[in-house]
This record gives structure tokens, C-alpha cells and sequence, in this order.
């Protein structure tokens, strides 16, 4: 099969999505695998290194996109749109349930769409979105942190505190994959810790784990009210696999928080667990709201390219050769949890969760895949 990796254009993106040596088993495997020029550069990786794997450089997104199968990390943007078709495979971070143009251009162009973000594995895991909730829910504490400074805007708090002061109160939303990397990061740092979840065994073991020094609660309407009127930096780390997030936190609930409080919404992708979310960049990562500072990058993991597209590959390479090697229908058929990756295909949503956000009717998987 003809594999194509592009350069990611989404703004601020470094990271790639296959590594050489992704690259080199894949061509071990009889593939051929094509490297828009420069597409690993910002995660460390030359060229020259793609090559000496067995893979070809091409000059152009049009080369790359030219493919049975093409690999990305972040979902096509403007300038891509017109290079989807109906006889391609695309494997990405797609989130449609809060990217409803996206979703409409692959079903217009017919697209067959598979999201890491949906792939599940035997246990009910997410094994391609996990390695990069580990690195946002890690990122998500430092950058809080960061962003409690006063020259950042923030209530002047160093979230550790030091002996004789009171530490900051870091308040996860969701335990998650995502949330017990936020958790772990701010214990780390030294801050007083809540983490809400709506799973008492979850939550159990957060308690097993820390015994006692991080506070648990059972995540409901009054127990979110009352943790965000207490704490400093609010982390927002919730999920429900293709749909959008749940609103957790109102903008009232923003107006009692003190003033110089951070809150950074690692869901924004799907939309955002805080009312007042909005996507935002690396580069202008913050907003104010009342008098608290919102913080939700888009592709956070992006900030750590090197890290991070390493632990994709690591993560997405097993699904990509079976992709590779047995056709995506007939690798679909043979891998159940693969299969809840398939979003969209030939002008119809499979995901349930994602045909509800965009209010159609889902396609039952069994009648595109025989």
C-alpha cells in the first residue's frame, strides 16, 4: 500500500505522524511510504533520516496526499479540504463532534475516516489518545502553574507554595487518562489537590494511590460549584469518546472564583468542558473571563514535538500496519476496537457518538465493512 505522511499546517504544529522508524517497519512490511519534504523537521527528525528508513521525500502536501492511506496527527484544515476523495483512508486526531465543516467535507468527498481518538481497545481503553492525554494532562499543570505568575496575569501564586505558605489548590475535572497525569504533575509541584469524577472505583483508587493526600469527589453539579469556588488552577480533563464534552463549568460559577484564578480546558478539542471555552493557540493561548484566565490550546501536545511524536508512533503503529497490510475494511472486520475508530465512509457517519453531535443518523459499521 502507498502510505503518505504530510506536513501538519495547522498552526503552531510541529509534530509528525510516523517516525522513521514507523517508517521502516512499514516499508519491512512491502509498503511504500512517502514524506512530504520537511514534514518531520519541528519534531527533531531530517529528512535524511526518513530516507536512510526506506522512505521517499516528495516536494508537495499534493505528493504526500496522493496515497492510499495518509497519516496525520491533527485533523485536516483549510487548504487540505479540497485534497480529500472518496477512494482515500485517512488516519488522524479528528474530534468531529466539534468540527462539524470537517465532518461535512469528509462526507461530501466521501472519505473514509478513521480517528485515533475513537480506537478502543479489549478493555475499553483509548490506546491512541492515551500517550497524547498523558502529555496534555502533564503539560496542563505546568502551564497553569506558569500562568499563575503575576507578570502572566495570574494571582501571583506560586502553585507549590514554599514552608510557611499556603500551597495552590489544583482542582482536576475527570480522571481520565488525562486527569490522573494532571493529578500526578500537581502532586509533584507540591499543590493541594481535588480530582472530581463521576466513577467512585476510579476514584478509589486515586485514594489508594496517594492515601488520603489528594481529596476525591464525586463529580456532580454542587461538588464542581464548590471545589472551582476554592481552587487556583481548575484543570478540565473530561471525555465521552466522539461527543462533545460536558459543560462542567458555568460562567458564574468563573465570576466566584478569586481573582488571578487559571483554568486551562484540555477537552476543548471536543468542544470544551467550561461554558466560556474557546480554542486558542500556542501562541495566543490565553483569554480573561470576569477576572480568571482561560487557557485552552487546541494541540497542546504540539508544545513538545519531539516527545510527542514519539509516543504517537509508538501507540498508532500496530493499527497502521494491519491498516497497511489487510485493506481498512478487512482490517476493521478483524479488529472490533479498530473498528469504533471508523468515523465516517462513503458519505455516511459510523460513530455513534459523533452522528449525534451532528445530529444525523449513524450508518451501522457491519454495512460498509460486510
Amino acid at each position: 500500500m502507498l502510505v503518505g505522511v504530510p506536513h501538519e499546517i495547522k498552526a503552531d504544529e510541529a509534530r509528525v505522524a510516523l517516525t522513521p522508524a514507523g517508517a521502516a517497519e512499514l516499508v519491512a512490511r512491502g509498503h511504500e511510504v512517502v514524506i512530504e519534504a520537511g514534514a518531520g523537521v519541528g519534531s527533531g527528525i531530517p529528512d535524511e533520516a526518513y530516507v536512510a528508513a526506506g522512505a521517499r521525500t516528495v516536494a508537495t502536501a499534493e505528493e504526500a496526499w496522493d496515497s492510499e492511506l495518509v497519516l496525520k496527527v491533527k485533523e485536516p484544515v483549510d487548504g487540505e479540504l479540497d485534497l480529500l476523495r472518496d477512494d482515500l483512508t485517512l488516519f488522524a486526531y479528528l474530534h468531529l463532534a466539534a468540527a462539524p465543516e470537517l465532518a461535512h467535507a469528509l462526507l461530501e468527498r466521501g472519505t473514509t475516516a478513521i480517528a485515533y481518538e475513537t480506537v478502543r481497545a479489549a478493555d475499553g481503553s483509548l490506546p491512541l489518545l492515551a500517550p497524547m492525554s498523558e502529555v496534555a494532562g502533564r503539560l496542563s499543570v505546568v502551564q497553569g502553574a506558569s500562568l499563575l505568575t503575576a507578570p502572566a496575569g495570574g494571582a501571583g501564586l506560586l502553585l507549590g507554595g514554599v514552608p510557611g505558605t499556603h500551597a495552590g489548590h489544583t482542582v482536576v475535572l475527570g480522571g481520565g487518562v488525562a486527569g490522573t497525569a494532571a493529578v500526578e504533575m500537581a502532586v509533584g509541584l507540591g499543590s493541594r489537590v481535588t480530582v472530581l469524577d463521576v466513577s467512585l472505583p476510579r476514584l478509589r483508587q486515586f485514594d489508594t494511590v496517594y492515601g488520603g493526600r489528594v481529596q476525591t469527589l464525586h463529580s456532580n453539579l454542587v461538588t464542581v460549584a464548590g471545589a472551582v469556588a476554592d481552587a487556583d488552577l481548575v484543570i478540565g480533563s473530561v471525555l465521552i469518546p466522539g461527543a462533545k464534552a460536558p459543560k462542567l463549568v458555568t460562567s458564574a460559577m468563573v465570576e466566584g472564583m478569586r481573582p488571578g484564578s487559571v483554568l486551562v480546558d484540555i477537552a476543548i478539542d471536543q468542544g470544551g468542558c467550561f461554558a466560556d471555552s474557546r480554542p486558542t493557540t500556542h501562541r495566543e493561548p490565553t483569554f480573561r473571563v470576569h477576572d480568571a484566565v482561560f487557557a485552552c490550546v487546541a494541540n497542546l501536545p504540539g508544545a513538545v514535538p519531539r516527545t510527542s511524536t514519539s509516543a504517537l508512533t509508538n501507540a498508532t503503529l500496530s493499527a497502521t500496519t494491519r491498516i497497511a497490510d489487510l485493506g481498512w475494511r478487512e482490517a476493521l472486520r478483524a479488529d472490533a476496537g479498530l473498528a469504533e475508530g471508523l468515523n465516517t465512509s462513503g458519505g455516511a457517519v459510523v460513530h455513534p457518538g459523533v452522528a449525534s453531535s451532528l445530529g444525523v443518523q449513524a450508518v451501522p459499521p457491519a454495512s460498509l465493512l460486510g
